[in-house]
């Protein structure tokens, strides 16, 4: 159990709020969004960003998953490394990769290429240390050849930095 009681059905509102939620979780609230009801401005504007990160970014889906599995175990955030396991295998990781993700900051050179090493060295540097070495910044840029890509990794790695922080504050975890 997390650090808060879940906000139950009956108190979460506003109900347009609620029912936007559910929509875009298939019918249910899950149980981060049962926290994130406790401020409804937080969550409307959780929702808007962290839909869009996750769905409308031109970023690779894999690279998105790297970056969100290695800001998880980094902060020791299991409920985001748990909910992003799947999606970064839908999205052509491999179960070896997600295994060797668990050991970040080590990075296993033979099961990740160039890019997705670059894409790894910056989520470390950014959640550890928040400064990025300029070598670290240059080796990303080259790997992923897009200035926008660059932009969208780093938003997607400080994004998840801030869901991993409000998940490990409040003791969530996979249930």
């Amino acid at each position: 159990m997390p650090r808060l009681p879940y906000i139950t059905d009956e108190e979460a509102g506003p109900p347009e709020l609620v029912e936007a939620i559910r929509k875009r979780r298939g019918g249910r609230l899950a149980e981060l969004d049962r926290l994130l009801l406790y401020s409804t401005p937080f969550a409307t504007g959780w929702g808007l960003m962290m839909g869009r990160v996750r769905t409308e970014l031109s970023l690779s889906p894999l690279l998105r998953e790297i970056g969100m599995l290695g800001v998880a175990v980094l902060n020791g955030a299991e409920y985001e490394f748990h909910h992003h396991s799947q999606p970064f295998l839908d999205a052509g990781g491999t179960p070896s990769q997600l295994e060797a993700l668990r050991k970040l900051p080590a990075v296993d050179a033979l099961l990740f290429n160039a890019t997705e090493r670059a894409a790894l060295q910056l989520t470390v540097e950014m959640t550890r240390d928040v400064k990025v070495a300029d070598a670290t910044f240059a080796a990303a840029r080259a790997a992923l050849g897009n200035d926008t890509h660059l932009v969208e990794l780093i938003a997607v790695i400080s994004s998840y930095n801030m869901v991993s922080r409000f998940l490990v504050a409040l003791d969530l975890t996979p249930e």
